[in-house]
């Protein structure tokens, strides 16, 4: 599990930087601009009819900084969460097969252990660092050295309680985003606010557009910021459930196919 972390740093900064450069980008070619020409067709009707009501526009919705900045934490947290879920995946099919090959009936005493410890350390080495391998290989350790079943059972069943607090552990970056993305929407919303304020004397004599604008920043930046974060707290829930099912049926492989089957002499 050590190599694992320089590769998880790396991806995640490197999703970081793609998703704020394509982000960015998008905005600059296609939202600002797409922004900038309804603003200049709504200008244009309340100049031909002050009483024309403008309609909300999704390009001026999202064009300020503060929406940019929630898209690309939201992009940013999707990654590092698909990159854990296609780790779940791998780990839930490894379930899937028979590593611990014993058929009814047969029992592994302690002097056993190692035949079957060397038939998962054959494993590929990044499959060998999944929970359910080095589950197995505690428990098989710990029976050899022992001779004792509880203490098996109770290895086993203690690094797959280590690893849940781990992956809990390592969804607080994923958390924190969640957090931040309405932080920032609140920004716009106070900055908003402030803008509307500094133009209360335009609107005093009769030019109210300069304080829509602003107060249109202040909402809409809240608005995307909810948005966004109920979206991400759906996605987090869900892979922190598929992380819990893991290990809970690590749980139950390692009682069927290995602890029932121990025997001491």
């Amino acid at each position: 599990m050590k190599k694992s972390y320089p590769v998880e740093f790396v991806y995640q900064t490197l999703s970081l930087i793609i998703a704020f450069i394509v982000v960015h980008a998008l905005y600059v070619i296609v939202v600002r601009p797409k922004a900038e020409i309804v603003f200049g067709e709504q200008r244009a009707m309340m100049e031909i009819d002050p009483a024309y009501a403008q309609e909300r526009s999704v390009w001026v919705i999202i064009r300020d900084f503060e929406q940019e900045a929630c898209f690309v934490l939201m992009i940013w947290a999707v990654a590092i969460m698909v990159f854990k879920g296609v780790i779940a995946v791998k780990e839930n099919r490894l379930l899937e097969t028979d590593l611990v090959p014993v058929s009814e009936g047969t029992r592994i005493l302690p002097e056993d252990a190692r035949e079957y410890t060397r038939q998962i350390q054959s494993l590929p080495a990044d499959e060998q660092g999944f929970l359910l391998p080095r589950s197995l290989l505690a428990a098989l350790h710990r029976f050899r050295a022992t001779q004792n079943i509880q203490d098996a059972s109770t290895t086993a069943h203690g690094v797959c309680n280590m690893e849940s607090e781990r992956l809990e552990s390592e969804l607080s970056m994923v958390r924190y985003i969640a957090w931040a993305i309405p932080s920032i929407g609140f920004i716009g919303t106070v900055r908003g606010i402030g803008d509307a304020l500094a133009q209360a004397h335009k609107a005093v004599e009769g030019d109210i557009a300069g304080v829509t604008q602003s107060l249109g920043v202040a909402f809409n930046s809240t608005f995307i910021a909810l948005l966004i974060s109920i979206v991400l707290m759906f996605l987090l829930h869900q892979l922190q459930l598929h992380q819990e099912r893991l290990v809970l049926d690590t749980e139950t492989y390692l009682d069927d196919h290995l602890i029932q089957h121990l025997q001491v002499p």
